[in-house]
């Protein structure tokens, strides 16, 4: 409970107003059945609550209750087909807040809540029953013009100061970065040595699931691409079908979630065990400027930076094998990789796989600060009909992707023990 309620307290002593947040909805999947339920990471942020229908409100200004949330009930009947509740009774001692009371209950109470506060951070647009108990809260409010007491005139998105929070993460948020990166470790080694001559890259993506499962994590951070042969030049690639041959490249973009946080890896090797020239030579590229932009990560540096290291190591490479012809920097200005580098080199990563924070302040790229986890995932593309490149390179996709925490004189990448220098993922394939 302690995380939670420290997160809560920081939050409160910048809130400007009154803050609401509430559950990620339920989704049907087809008629009554619903998709699998991943609760809004900034609730779980904040409070660990993971079951639906939920709601936070923070209110710095309210004499007795700073933190509030509001429930579904206990409902036997109902929890005999979903599973038990928290309910009202046990969420106060559950998640450390000062009062709980049934969802039902939002729309009346609300009012009196947001007395005080001449500004309410919540976000407008995603649920609109929601919004309409709030934007009626605030009527009443405004109904009482003779209190002495302000209410809401501004309605802001709680964003800012969230994702603000979630951009650095404390020991422990990277404790359990470092555990889902173990277990994705695992599940491509397991990738790896399963690939051979006849096998469906969808049973590649079993053993990635099966692996995740087992220890312990409810979902994947994302659906795997698991791209062989002329499928690995697909960036967003997911129908996992394909049969996979001796001479195939394999590229698996897998990673898993373990207790909210996200591990995003990619590797690629070849089906037979042993990468063919033309391939070594476009993974080779590939891991230099890996290797590059992982150096360039530490504090004060930018997600462009390490991004503009990445692209000049990807032209000089091109350059080098003949793909690329003229003066590399006039090469990098004129974004000549394009074609076959198209995607930045980093994104943040944490409770979300593309996770929240700017990454542009006041204008200008923003430093890394210890506490800040990137990825760092350069690749090239070459598709099957590109007459533009070599015919030996056709059809050839490598992207390499690792998880990256920005300490204090550098960085520590916490997806270092998976296989990666060609003599190692070899090695691990025949293992």
């Amino acid at each position: 409970m302690e995380p939670f309620s420290s997160r809560r307290r920081a939050l409160l002593a910048r809130l400007d107003g009154a803050a609401l947040i509430p559950a990620a909805l339920v989704a049907l999947r087809n008629n009554d059945v619903e998709h699998e339920y991943r609760q809004d990471s900034d609730l779980f942020y904040l409070t660990g609550m993971v079951e639906p229908e939920a709601v936070l409100l923070l209110v710095p200004h309210h004499p007795v209750h700073r933190a509030v949330m509001f429930v579904r009930p206990r409902e036997p009947g109902r929890e005999a087909w979903d599973g038990p509740r928290v309910g009202v009774e046990d969420a106060v001692q559950r998640f450390g807040v000062d009062a709980a009371y049934p969802v039902a209950e939002l729309a009346d109470r609300l009012p009196g809540y947001l007395a005080r506060h001449d500004r309410l951070h919540y976000r407008l647009g995603r649920d609109r029953a929601t919004d309409e108990r709030v934007l009626g809260a605030i009527e009443k409010a405004r109904a009482r013009g003779r209190s002495p007491l302000a209410w809401p005139a501004q309605i802001v998105d709680p964003a800012v100061l969230v994702h603000e929070a979630r951009l650095v993460k404390s020991p422990g948020e990277i404790a359990n970065m470092r555990r889902a990166a173990e277990i994705t470790r695992d599940a491509h080694l397991g990738a790896m040595r399963l690939a051979a001559d006849g096998r469906h890259e969808f049973e590649l993506d079993a053993v990635i699931r099966e692996v995740f499962r087992r220890n312990g994590c409810e979902r994947p951070a994302y659906g795997p691409i698991v791209g062989s042969g002329p499928n690995a030049t697909i960036l967003h690639y997911r129908k996992n079908a394909r049969r996979m041959a001796d001479g195939d490249l394999v590229l698996v973009d897998a990673g898993c979630e373990h207790e909210y946080y996200a591990s995003d890896v990619t590797r690629t090797f070849p089906v037979s065990g042993t990468f063919s020239p033309a391939q070594r030579r476009i993974y080779e590229i590939v891991l230099e400027a890996e290797l590059a932009a992982i150096e360039a990560v530490r504090p004060g540096a930018t997600v462009d930076g390490v991004h503009e290291v990445a692209v000049r190591t990807i032209v000089l490479g091109l350059v080098r094998i003949g793909v690329l012809r003229g003066d590399p920097s006039r090469l990098v200005a004129e974004c000549a990789h394009k074609p076959y580098f198209m995607h930045r080199t980093s994104h943040w990563l944490g409770m979300d796989v593309h996770d929240v924070g700017a990454y542009h302040v006041g204008g200008a790229p923003r430093p890394l600060a210890p506490g800040m986890v990137i990825t760092v995932e350069p690749g090239l593309y070459f598709r099957p009909d590109d007459a533009s490149v070599p015919p030996e390179y056709r059809g050839l996709g490598v992207r390499i992707e690792d998880d990256v925490v920005v300490i204090e004189g550098g960085r520590r990448e916490l997806t270092a023990d998976l296989p990666k220098t060609v003599d190692a993922v070899e090695r691990a394939c025949r293992a």
